[in-house]
């Protein structure tokens, strides 16, 4: 199989299907956990950038679009181990493989999803947690 990859990366298709299974999923867990911490910053620059009285800094909206392009580069990084590990025969399709949303992606899809009228929300006395 060939792919072109539209952003530049640090290795082919065929490269990546070359590697070790334990390798190319390692690589995908360090992705998965920069990308989390990407899409972070990105809501807090968005929010800033969003809320500035003034117009915005202008280091601060280059790190924005900068990220942008980090962020497509290391989806489509990911796809690539995927399609890597599909050609061993690993079924990607779990939530394992998914590359991270948005916080809030996240956020608006749970805010969409009610409680069921069975949970015990409330907050014990002794240690602040929650039963549920």
């Amino acid at each position: 199989m060939e792919y072109h990859s539209r952003y530049a990366q640090p290795f082919t298709l065929r490269e990546a299907a070359g590697l070790d299974i334990e390798v190319i999923n390692e690589e995908i867990a360090r992705l998965q956990n920069s990308l989390s911490k990407l899409n972070d910053t990105q809501a807090q620059l968005r929010e800033y950038i969003d809320t500035s009285k003034e117009e915005p800094d202008r280091d601060v909206v280059g790190a924005f679009r900068d990220n942008v392009d980090v962020i497509g580069a290391q989806e489509e990084r990911i796809s690539i181990l995927k399609m890597a590990l599909a050609e061993k025969g690993i079924d990607t399709s779990s939530a394992h493989y998914d590359i991270p949303k948005p916080k809030s992606e996240q956020r608006a899809h749970a805010s969409s999803v009610t409680a069921s009228p069975q949970e015990d929300t409330t907050e014990d006395s002794n240690d602040g947690g929650v039963y549920l």
